[in-house]
């Protein structure tokens, strides 16, 4: 991953996606452009919203064979709303199944669906090719460099006037830790320039104040990395130290202003989960932050910092955790995870609203699935058991086809690994958050049941291929399991307590022929977000720095038959 510039986040390389906000520069002729690059994916678009005040264009990069992708829809939205102009970047022009005029037609036809001004209806389309490093106004020019990217750029980029003789005042976009200087606070300086040791002030949307402070360390960004300055002037992006209560969308301004910047509004959470304590029978032996206050301080650290996602305390170790989707929450518990929490998380409900009538409303999402058309069939009758709603249906060349769907946020939990099955890994899912409608009622989930380990200790070879006929397992010899943990998926309908620790019974007789070898299955192993939508009510995912299990919120079997859970 040497190649990856901006992606620095191990997560992010993991998982080969953009999930965090990230600034950096480039200087061409006795000009700065600072860059921001922002993620695509619709569940981390509270990163988007926060940074959008900072800059003042936008580059729209499509992939000349792709297209238009639903999250290029879903950040383009938000940038044509505040009246950004776009510079339309056509990548990857030497694709051999590139389509380039009816790419530029597709986003046309967005801009205008977007309700794009006249302005921004003008906007300029370059056509590049990123891996190799060059980016041209037509396809007929000579293929050298960026330079006519970086040229165009300064062209069709409003210059923003700034008052610099006016006070110090700057919106606080994003957040950073450092282990020597504390919290890091990054904007760009509306009005006004600051220097080392300034005396300023933070302010909350309402111009409440939060604290009094001095800058004890101001850097700006060159290329890819923070350089230290003495003094910075209006429209430069900054980050600067010296704050322990400010957050995002706060003002960091001169003491003598008393009228914060107005902050971009965030998407509502459409998905909860509830984190709770870790009370399985192996708790503190992998963790070392096990208890709900260490919880509950690690969550309200993250809402400082991520402005889309919500926390409620329910009570009794338990808190609501309020988020995008199930990747942007599947990424705060990998991070918990990583620091040496242990958790037991709850499977993934929607965030359901009542309207001014009483009737309840569910979030509903726009779903776009490219794939081969081989495989068209089972998505479509999937997606209509799910309660989805076909919108459209085109088929492009090379046996290709894209299904746009509106269905509930809550029939795509845990739906991805069961369209990667269907499609063989052909497929490309997107979602985007469309709006509310009516409650839908009740959609199918799981239809199998589970085996559940009656025993702690180490799972046997013996037991689980004694088990091979009752279903799937999730475990393989030597795992430690526990009673009441979920060792594998029933071929039923019901439950069903297993022993996995039963060994094979010995004899001092020799046997007339040698033993068969036990021959296993390989055991189904799951993503922590595939556990999350996997899990019924009634069920839990217990996380540890070093294990992922599946577990039933009663343990004892004998409870579970009182309660006839």
């Amino acid at each position: 991953m040497d190649e990856v510039g901006m992606d620095r986040n191990p997560l992010e390389q993991k998982r080969g996606i953009t999930m965090f906000s990230k600034v950096a520069s480039v200087s061409y002729g006795d000009v700065k452009i600072n860059l921001i690059d922002t993620p695509g994916h619709s569940d981390f678009g509270g990163e988007v919203e926060r940074i959008l005040s900072m800059v003042d264009s936008v580059m729209l990069l499509v992939d000349s064979a792709e297209g238009v992708m639903p999250q290029t829809k879903f950040v383009l939205s938000k940038a044509l709303k505040v009246g950004l102009r776009p510079i339309v970047i056509i990548n990857k022009v030497d694709r051999p199944d590139r389509r380039i005029e009816e790419v530029i037609n597709e986003i046309s036809d967005l801009f205008l669906a977007l309700e794009a001004d006249d302005e921004q209806l003008d906007f300029p389309v370059l056509y590049a090719s990123g891996r190799d490093g060059w980016c041209v106004r037509d396809l007929n020019d000579q293929r050298e460099s960026l330079v006519p990217l970086l040229e165009t750029v300064i062209e069709y980029t409003p210059v923003r006037k700034y008052d610099r003789e006016a006070p110090f005042s700057m919106l606080v976009t994003m957040l950073e830790n450092d282990n020597f200087l504390g919290r890091i606070l990054i904007g760009k300086i509306e009005q006004g320039s600051i220097s080392v040791n300034a005396l300023v002030k933070a302010i909350n949307l309402n111009g409440e104040l939060l604290e009094n402070s001095r800058i004890t360390k101001l850097q700006i960004f060159e290329g890819m990395v923070k350089k230290v300055v003495e003094n910075a002037e209006a429209g430069e992006i900054i980050a600067i130290a010296g704050f322990a209560d400010t957050s995002v969308t706060d003002t960091v301004c001169d003491p003598s202003v008393g009228i914060p910047i107005n902050a971009i509004p965030i998407d509502p959470a459409t998905i909860s989960i509830n984190i709770s304590v870790n009370t399985s029978p192996f708790t503190g032996k992998e963790g070392n932050k096990l208890t709900s206050r260490m919880i509950l301080a690690r969550l309200l650290q993250e809402i400082k910092t991520n402005v889309s996602i919500k926390m409620e305390e329910k009570g009794e170790g338990q808190f609501e955790v309020m988020g995008r989707g199930e990747l942007q929450l599947g990424v705060l518990i990998e991070n918990m995870r990583k620091e040496g929490f242990e958790l037991s998380v709850s499977r993934p409900k929607v965030v359901i609203k009542i309207d001014e009538n009483g009737q309840k409303m569910e979030p509903i999402e726009e779903l776009t699935i490219d794939m081969d058309e081989e495989y068209a069939g089972i998505v479509m009758e999937t997606l209509n058991t799910k309660k989805g709603i076909m919108q459209s249906m085109e088929n492009y060349p090379g046996g290709r086809v894209r299904l746009v769907y509106h269905i509930p946020a809550r029939s795509l939990i845990g739906y991805h690994g069961k369209f990667f099955s269907d499609t063989r890994g052909s497929g490309i899912l997107n979602k985007v958050f469309y709006g509310y409608a009516p409650y839908s009622g009740k959609i199918d989930s799981r239809s199998n049941g589970v085996l559940v380990s009656n025993g702690q200790g180490e799972a046997v070879a013996y037991a689980l291929f004694n088990l091979q006929d009752r279903g799937i397992m999730f475990v393989k010899p030597q795992d430690p399991v526990y009673c009441g943990m979920i060792v594998g998926e029933h071929n039923r309908g019901n439950d069903l307590d297993v022993n996995v620790l039963k060994g094979k019974q010995l004899t001092n007789i020799r046997a007339a022929g040698s033993d068969e070898a036990v021959r296993l299955s390989p055991p189904l192993l799951m993503t922590l977000e595939e556990m999350m939508a996997y899990i019924n009510d009634d069920e839990l995912v217990e996380v540890t720095p070093l294990s992922l299990r599946l577990r039933k919120k009663v343990l004892d079997p004998n409870m579970r038959k009182k309660r006839n859970i």
